[in-house]
């Protein structure tokens, strides 16, 4: 049975792992959007994220297997997402990021589920289970960097020329995750069966954890969860190309053997932060029984802050590959940690309700918010700032301005993150927790 669920995570986070850290190049550098169109293509994915899921929670539970239902968002997303492959025209591509939103994300929460049905021991399997699906995301940045890398990569480019080829090629992300879609999609119809629940005490689920949201220390880490969710767009909407620029220019040997192992394209270096997310995950169940939450907690934003500084001051590649892999220590001891507190600090009856809503803050209206603000705002200061305030905002920004231009950039997202290490520090309740099992669905 964990070998069945742990290729469903597998699936499940190789869909997605293919073609987000990709994105941003591949709207800006290949379809030429603007930046407001982007910040709007990633917030109309997070909105359907928000909405989404309340409507499968519906259908899930109370009409349909959990496995068919799984099986049919699979391969109607693997349709859409491949439509995204070829399409050129903004408010189409806005209008399917949107539907898929809709599709794919109530799939985060379904995959598990199902998986807490049929396991026998939560606590003990679940973690190995979903470690499968980190694995997924890694192996599928790491196969589009290399695809880039022998297909998309012509002999004498270098610079700009190469990074124009390499844009094109992202649409071939789309194409595996549709390909891995549709994979998933068959598979999930030969997963154990879960039958729909008719569970009258859901609907008042939500009204209770809210309550309990009220009260410290939730109170402070909802509170965090829309800024913090700001710092970690910066990240998966800028560093794609950001990291680039140490593929495509030939710095040196370093950089090219890291090029040979994860590929080229910013992609497959982005997934060293998932690989030490691993090696995070498994220290904070040991260092959990040992640390105050709030000194996890401190930790995470601490590398938030970090991750940051090193993007925007430092220009080596192996300073800036350390910044990739300060992700593991921003998600495994912010995220992860935050939904060990949740689940804490509500009861078993509306644990699960509570679960949802911190997720739907980080992952829905925190990616709302902080596309427009990682986008948008900040991109188009950091972009006027180094251009002109008169500057055209389609403009592509020299290659002697780029440094200055990140400089900006990541910047605002380091103090916004010390910020809220302070206000951490203040507000938070301090004192230690005994260890729990947490899910956490964010990226």
């Amino acid at each position: 049975m964990k070998l069945r669920l742990s290729v469903m995570m597998f699936l499940q986070y190789a869909i997605w792992g293919a073609w987000l850290p990709i994105l941003f190049p591949y709207l800006m550098g290949h379809l030429g959007f603007t930046l407001d169109q982007v910040s709007a293509i990633f917030a109309a994915g997070a909105a359907g994220a928000i909405i989404g899921p309340f409507i499968a929670g519906q259908v899930a539970d109370r009409f349909f297997a959990t496995e068919k239902f799984l099986g049919v968002s699979h391969l109607i997303g693997a349709l859409l997402v491949w439509t995204l492959s070829e399409t050129t025209s903004y408010t189409t591509f806005l209008a399917i990021s949107a539907v898929y939103g809709l599709i794919y994300a109530p799939t985060l929460a379904l995959t598990n589920s199902i998986s807490f049905h049929h396991l026998e021991d939560r606590d003990r399997d679940f973690g190995r289970v979903r470690l499968w699906g980190t694995i997924g995301w890694i192996a599928a940045g790491i196969a589009i960097g290399h695809w880039l890398g022998t297909q998309h990569s012509p002999a004498g480019l270098i610079g700009a020329d190469l990074e124009k080829a390499w844009n094109a090629g992202r649409a071939d992300a789309f194409k595996l995750s549709a390909l891995l879609g549709v994979a998933l999609g068959f598979y999930c119809f030969a997963l154990p069966h879960t039958p729909p629940r008719k569970d009258a005490a859901q609907k008042s689920a939500v009204a209770q954890a809210l309550g309990y949201v009220k009260r410290q220390p939730l109170l402070t880490l909802f509170l965090l969860a829309v800024p913090i969710s700001c710092v970690h767009q910066f990240y998966f909407v800028h560093t794609s190309n950001f990291l680039s620029r140490y593929q495509s220019g030939g710095a040196g040997e370093f950089a090219q053997s890291i090029n040979d192992v994860l590929g080229v394209g910013g992609g497959g270096l982005m997934t060293i932060g998932q690989m030490s997310e691993i090696v995070v995950l498994a220290l904070v169940t040991v260092l959990a029984k040992q640390m105050s939450r709030k000194s996890l907690l401190a930790i995470g934003l601490l590398a938030y802050a970090a991750r940051m500084a090193l993007f925007a001051y430092t220009d080596s590649a192996a300073t800036v590959l350390l910044g990739v892999a300060l992700h593991g220590l921003c998600f495994g001891c912010f995220i992860f940690v935050a939904f060990m507190v949740v689940d804490e600090e509500t009861p078993p009856e509306v644990r699960a309700s509570a679960q949802n809503l911190f997720n739907l803050v980080i992952v829905g209206i925190g990616i709302i918010v902080g596309s427009w603000f990682a986008g948008s705002l900040i991109g188009g200061w950091a972009k006027r700032a180094v251009l002109g305030p008169e500057s055209d905002p389609a403009a592509v920004i020299p290659d002697e301005l780029q440094r200055d231009y990140y400089t900006h950039l990541f910047s605002v997202p380091m103090w916004i993150a010390l910020g809220c290490l302070l206000v951490l520090l203040v507000a938070y309740p301090g004192g230690k927790k005994p260890a729990t099992n947490a899910v956490a669905g964010a990226r």
